[in-house]
Protein backbone atom coordinates (compact mmCIF):
# COMPACT_ATOMS: atom_id res chain seq x y z
CA UNK A 1 0.00 0.00 0.00
CA UNK A 2 1.57 3.23 -1.15
CA UNK A 3 1.57 6.14 1.28
CA UNK A 4 1.55 9.80 0.51
CA UNK A 5 4.93 11.32 1.40
CA UNK A 6 3.52 14.04 3.70
CA UNK A 7 0.69 12.01 5.25
CA UNK A 8 0.35 12.56 8.99
CA UNK A 9 0.82 9.44 11.14
CA UNK A 10 -2.23 7.34 12.08
CA UNK A 11 -3.68 8.60 15.38
CA UNK A 12 -2.97 6.04 18.13
CA UNK A 13 -5.45 7.46 20.62
CA UNK A 14 -8.71 9.24 20.07
CA UNK A 15 -11.17 8.91 17.22
CA UNK A 16 -10.24 8.28 13.58
CA UNK A 17 -10.78 11.23 11.30
CA UNK A 18 -10.63 12.16 7.59
CA UNK A 19 -8.41 9.74 5.61
CA UNK A 20 -7.90 7.45 8.64
CA UNK A 21 -11.53 6.29 8.54
CA UNK A 22 -11.26 2.75 7.19
CA UNK A 23 -14.89 2.08 6.34
CA UNK A 24 -15.93 2.73 2.69
CA UNK A 25 -19.36 4.08 3.76
CA UNK A 26 -20.38 6.07 6.83
CA UNK A 27 -23.58 7.49 8.28
CA UNK A 28 -22.99 11.25 8.25
CA UNK A 29 -24.19 13.87 10.72
CA UNK A 30 -23.47 17.52 9.87
CA UNK A 31 -22.26 20.27 12.23
CA UNK A 32 -25.86 21.17 13.19
CA UNK A 33 -26.71 17.59 14.22
CA UNK A 34 -28.77 16.83 11.08
CA UNK A 35 -28.57 13.28 9.72
CA UNK A 36 -27.38 13.38 6.08
CA UNK A 37 -27.74 9.61 5.65
CA UNK A 38 -25.28 6.94 4.52
CA UNK A 39 -22.68 8.05 1.96
CA UNK A 40 -19.21 7.16 0.73
CA UNK A 41 -16.40 8.27 3.03
CA UNK A 42 -14.60 10.27 0.29
CA UNK A 43 -17.78 12.16 -0.57
CA UNK A 44 -18.42 12.92 3.12
CA UNK A 45 -14.81 14.15 3.57
CA UNK A 46 -15.23 16.53 0.64
CA UNK A 47 -18.46 17.93 2.12
CA UNK A 48 -16.74 18.40 5.50
CA UNK A 49 -13.82 20.25 3.85
CA UNK A 50 -16.27 22.57 2.05
CA UNK A 51 -17.67 23.56 5.46
CA UNK A 52 -14.13 23.90 6.85
CA UNK A 53 -14.35 20.96 9.29
CA UNK A 54 -13.03 17.40 9.61
CA UNK A 55 -14.98 14.17 9.25
CA UNK A 56 -14.64 12.48 12.67
CA UNK A 57 -15.72 8.91 13.40
CA UNK A 58 -17.82 9.22 16.60
CA UNK A 59 -19.27 5.69 16.71
CA UNK A 60 -16.92 3.24 14.97
CA UNK A 61 -18.76 0.08 16.14
CA UNK A 62 -22.07 0.96 14.49
CA UNK A 63 -23.02 -0.53 11.13
CA UNK A 64 -22.21 1.60 9.12
CA UNK A 65 -19.93 3.71 11.38
CA UNK A 66 -21.27 7.13 12.37
CA UNK A 67 -19.14 10.13 11.39
CA UNK A 68 -19.72 13.78 12.21
CA UNK A 69 -18.51 17.11 10.82
CA UNK A 70 -16.33 18.47 13.66
CA UNK A 71 -13.10 20.31 14.35
CA UNK A 72 -10.96 17.33 15.42
CA UNK A 73 -8.66 19.41 17.67
CA UNK A 74 -11.58 20.92 19.56
CA UNK A 75 -13.24 17.49 19.84
CA UNK A 76 -10.09 15.91 21.37
CA UNK A 77 -9.63 18.87 23.74
CA UNK A 78 -13.22 18.64 25.03
CA UNK A 79 -12.95 14.84 25.43
CA UNK A 80 -9.76 15.28 27.47
CA UNK A 81 -11.43 17.96 29.61
CA UNK A 82 -14.36 15.62 30.35
CA UNK A 83 -11.95 12.80 31.28
CA UNK A 84 -10.05 15.11 33.66
CA UNK A 85 -13.26 16.24 35.38
CA UNK A 86 -14.38 12.61 35.74
CA UNK A 87 -11.01 11.68 37.25
CA UNK A 88 -11.15 14.59 39.73
CA UNK A 89 -14.67 13.80 40.93
CA UNK A 90 -13.84 10.11 41.35
CA UNK A 91 -13.64 9.03 45.01
CA UNK A 92 -11.00 6.44 45.79
CA UNK A 93 -11.93 4.25 48.71
CA UNK A 94 -9.24 4.25 51.37
CA UNK A 95 -8.78 1.89 54.30
CA UNK A 96 -8.61 3.77 57.60
CA UNK A 97 -7.31 1.95 60.65
CA UNK A 98 -8.65 2.19 64.21
CA UNK A 99 -6.51 0.57 66.93
CA UNK A 100 -7.95 -0.59 70.24
CA UNK A 101 -7.03 -2.73 73.21
CA UNK A 102 -9.34 -5.45 74.64
CA UNK A 103 -9.85 -3.65 77.98
CA UNK A 104 -10.71 -0.25 76.46
CA UNK A 105 -12.66 2.18 78.67
CA UNK A 106 -16.18 3.32 77.70
CA UNK A 107 -15.26 6.93 76.87
CA UNK A 108 -12.28 5.84 74.77
CA UNK A 109 -14.53 3.35 72.98
CA UNK A 110 -17.08 6.11 72.26
CA UNK A 111 -14.32 8.32 70.81
CA UNK A 112 -13.14 5.48 68.53
CA UNK A 113 -16.74 4.82 67.44
CA UNK A 114 -17.17 8.50 66.46
CA UNK A 115 -14.08 8.18 64.27
CA UNK A 116 -15.43 4.95 62.71
CA UNK A 117 -18.78 6.64 61.96
CA UNK A 118 -16.97 9.62 60.42
CA UNK A 119 -14.77 7.40 58.20
CA UNK A 120 -17.70 5.28 57.02
CA UNK A 121 -19.72 8.46 56.37
CA UNK A 122 -16.93 9.64 54.05
CA UNK A 123 -17.16 6.34 52.15
CA UNK A 124 -13.95 4.75 53.44
CA UNK A 125 -13.42 1.23 54.73
CA UNK A 126 -12.34 0.84 58.34
CA UNK A 127 -9.90 -1.78 59.60
CA UNK A 128 -10.40 -2.34 63.34
CA UNK A 129 -7.21 -3.67 64.93
CA UNK A 130 -7.31 -5.08 68.44
CA UNK A 131 -3.86 -5.36 70.02
CA UNK A 132 -3.19 -7.98 72.71
CA UNK A 133 -0.26 -7.56 75.12
CA UNK A 134 1.07 -10.00 77.65
CA UNK A 135 -1.58 -12.18 79.29
CA UNK A 136 -4.41 -10.48 77.37
CA UNK A 137 -3.64 -12.98 74.61
CA UNK A 138 -5.07 -15.82 76.70
CA UNK A 139 -8.41 -13.93 76.89
CA UNK A 140 -9.36 -13.88 73.20
CA UNK A 141 -13.06 -13.96 74.10
CA UNK A 142 -12.77 -10.38 75.47
CA UNK A 143 -11.46 -9.19 72.11
CA UNK A 144 -14.14 -11.08 70.23
CA UNK A 145 -16.82 -9.51 72.46
CA UNK A 146 -15.41 -6.02 71.81
CA UNK A 147 -15.41 -6.54 68.02
CA UNK A 148 -18.95 -7.93 68.24
CA UNK A 149 -19.93 -4.70 70.06
CA UNK A 150 -18.31 -2.62 67.28
CA UNK A 151 -20.24 -4.66 64.71
CA UNK A 152 -23.56 -4.07 66.53
CA UNK A 153 -22.91 -0.32 66.87
CA UNK A 154 -22.26 0.08 63.11
CA UNK A 155 -24.88 -2.37 61.78
CA UNK A 156 -27.14 0.33 60.26
CA UNK A 157 -24.39 2.18 58.35
CA UNK A 158 -21.85 -0.54 57.54
CA UNK A 159 -21.40 -4.18 56.66
CA UNK A 160 -18.66 -6.56 57.72
CA UNK A 161 -16.29 -7.17 54.85
CA UNK A 162 -13.81 -9.30 56.77
CA UNK A 163 -14.93 -11.07 59.95
CA UNK A 164 -12.68 -10.99 63.05
CA UNK A 165 -9.55 -13.13 62.74
CA UNK A 166 -6.33 -13.49 64.71
CA UNK A 167 -3.01 -12.52 63.14
CA UNK A 168 -0.24 -13.05 65.63
CA UNK A 169 -0.88 -10.81 68.66
CA UNK A 170 -3.70 -8.83 67.02
CA UNK A 171 -7.28 -9.44 66.00
CA UNK A 172 -8.47 -7.76 62.76
CA UNK A 173 -11.86 -6.92 61.29
CA UNK A 174 -12.70 -4.82 58.20
CA UNK A 175 -15.93 -2.80 57.96
CA UNK A 176 -17.17 -1.28 54.68
CA UNK A 177 -19.96 1.26 54.05
CA UNK A 178 -23.32 -0.20 52.95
Amino acid sequence: MARRPNAPPMPTNGPRFNEFIQSPKVRVIDQDGENLGVMYTREAMEQAREVGLDLVEVSPNADPPVAKFLDVGKFKYEAQKKANIARKSQKTQEIKEIKMRPNIDDHDYDTKMKAIHKFIGEGDKVKVTLRFRGRELSHGQLGMALLKRVQEDTVEIAKIESYPRMEGRQMLMVIAPK
